[in-house]
C-alpha cells in the first residue's frame, strides 16, 4: 500500500507524460516502499512481511495500551 501512495504524490508533482514516465514513477515508489520496509525491519528486527491478513493487523493493540 505504501508503495501506491509513493507512486501517487510522486506523479503528482511530476505530471509524467506517457508510458515510459510513468513506469519510471511506479518504479521510484516502489523503491521508495522498499527502502521504508527495510528501515522498519532494522528498527523493529523483524519482518514486517507475515501471513496476517491486513484486518487481523489493524486490529493489532501497542503493548500496555487498552482500547476505549
Amino acid at each position: 500500500m505504501l508503495a501506491e501512495v509513493a507512486a501517487t504524490d510522486i506523479s503528482l508533482v511530476r505530471n509524467p507524460q506517457g508510458l515510459n514516465q510513468t513506469v519510471a514513477v511506479a518504479v521510484e515508489g516502489a523503491k521508495t516502499a522498499k527502502a521504508a520496509r527495510a528501515q522498519l525491519e532494522k528498527s523493529t528486527g523483524k519482518s514486517v512481511v507475515n501471513a496476517s491478513s491486513a484486518k487481523a493487523i489493524g486490529a493489532r493493540q501497542l503493548l500496555g495500551k487498552k482500547k476505549s
